[in-house]
């Protein structure tokens, strides 16, 4: 592979690289040229990025870090990045997604280190391209909690955000996770990435049961997205229920305020609401 030159020496600092995530021609040449000009590779596993370098012809100096010993060796990389170029990568994927990068970025600006960033693959939006599901508003959310309530928690929190979600998961664990998604945000379309941008890729769009009873005959190996439509729409707010919020909010709030926190909390006009508050308390 014919790497591109840059100036002969980078500039001092810290690069985050994105890295490909399964095809590895997907590395860009911005980016290959950069983990050939740094001083050093900060990487999760020295073997999974040793063979990248050999597929781009060089050979650089690799650190491991990853969650285990992040705390112990950022403070030496951020001292090395006032006089060195550091590249910091993923195994895969743009570095900072689901794992610890973040506080070497944090700690690299609050010492006045320059930060660079080379754009290149994500799985998270790659999957989110090919299922076919809303794009326009998505939220991020990772890997779940393994432990069955504080799953089921957190799939609680986002039950009513009005967006497409994303969430990584392991082969194995996919179908629990497709089920709890289910129980915990009604059977909603969704989709399953796996294999992205190898030979096998594919994306299965079904709706979250379906999906949850597929791939609890047959569990997938490697790791996963899964993109999940967002809620559909809502329903008109009950007039009762609403009277009965102001009623509940006038026993603590003026007419006022408790107009305000019943608009808010069921898109009505607040004005009406207030009129609404102000009868209520004539009736009293």
């Amino acid at each position: 592979m014919d790497i591109p030159r840059l100036n002969a020496n980078l500039e001092p600092g810290l690069y985050i690289v994105a890295t490909p995530i399964g095809n590895l021609s997907d590395l860009s040449p911005r980016a290959s040229a950069i983990l050939a000009g740094v001083a050093l590779i900060a990487c999760e596993d020295s073997r999974v990025t040793a063979k990248l370098l050999q597929h781009i012809g060089v050979k650089r100096p690799m650190m491991p870090y990853h969650d285990h010993n992040a705390d112990r060796v950022r403070p030496g990389l951020i001292e090395r990045m006032r006089s060195e170029a550091i590249a910091l990568v993923s195994d895969a994927g743009t570095p900072l997604i689901s794992d610890p990068g973040y506080k070497l970025v944090r700690d690299a600006r609050a010492a006045g280190v320059t930060v660079t960033t080379i754009p290149g693959p994500c799985a998270a939006i790659a999957a989110l391209t090919l299922a076919g599901l809303p794009s326009d508003r998505f939220l991020f959310m990772g890997f779940l909690p393994p432990k069955q309530k504080a799953r089921a928690d957190t799939i609680a929190e986002v039950a009513a955000v009005r967006a497409t979600l994303i969430f990584y998961e392991s082969g194995p664990r996919l179908a629990a996770t497709l089920g709890a998604l289910a129980e915990g945000l009604g059977d909603r379309e969704a989709g399953v990435a796996r294999e992205i941008s190898k030979r096998f890729e594919e994306c299965l769009t079904d709706s979250l049961s379906a999906l949850a009873a597929r791939y609890a005959e047959a569990p997938p190996k490697g790791e996963i997205v899964i993109v999940v439509a967002p809620p559909g729409e809502a329903p008109a707010p009950n007039a009762d229920d609403a009277d009965a919020a102001l009623a509940e909010a006038l026993t603590r709030l003026p007419p006022a305020k408790a107009a305000g926190e019943i608009a808010r909390k069921f898109g009505l006009d607040r004005k009406e609401l207030y009129a609404r508050a102000m009868a209520m308390k004539d009736g009293d």
